[in-house]
């Protein structure tokens, strides 16, 4: 089973950029779908980004297309968020999921998750 550990947040401005690490142990990123989601208080967990199993595929939710970007490296066995031109409504905890494929991720079909991480808490102040 893969193992992930998330890292990065931090409060920044809004306009400001963070680049999210998700760190996996235990099986190679480049053979997993693998996607962000985010949650903030009082609302339901929501995807954000996924990359399908061999870069052949993104998915970006409508909220940040053309301001976040989802990337791979296979050789550090972790995935990245770049997250430029944040907005305070960004604010939420972040956390990285692992699936055999991006329509699981997408659905959020969490029964069918391989993991989840623990989260890493981003905050953008207006």
């Amino acid at each position: 089973q893969v193992q992930l550990v998330e890292s990065g947040g931090g409060l920044v401005q809004a306009g400001g950029s963070l680049r999210l690490s998700c760190a996996a142990s235990g099986r190679t990123v480049s053979s997993t779908a693998m996607g962000w989601f985010r949650q903030a208080p009082g609302k339901e967990r929501e995807i954000v980004a996924a990359i399908s199993r061999h870069d052949g595929e993104w998915w970006y939710a409508a909220f940040v297309k053309g301001r976040f970007t989802i990337s791979r490296d296979n050789a550090a066995n972790t995935v990245y968020l770049q997250m430029n031109s944040l907005k305070p409504e960004d604010t939420a905890v972040y956390y990285c999921g692992a699936a055999s494929s991006m329509e699981t991720l997408i659905k959020i079909d969490t029964s069918k998750f391989d993991s989840w991480g623990q989260g890493t808490q981003v905050t953008v102040s207006s």
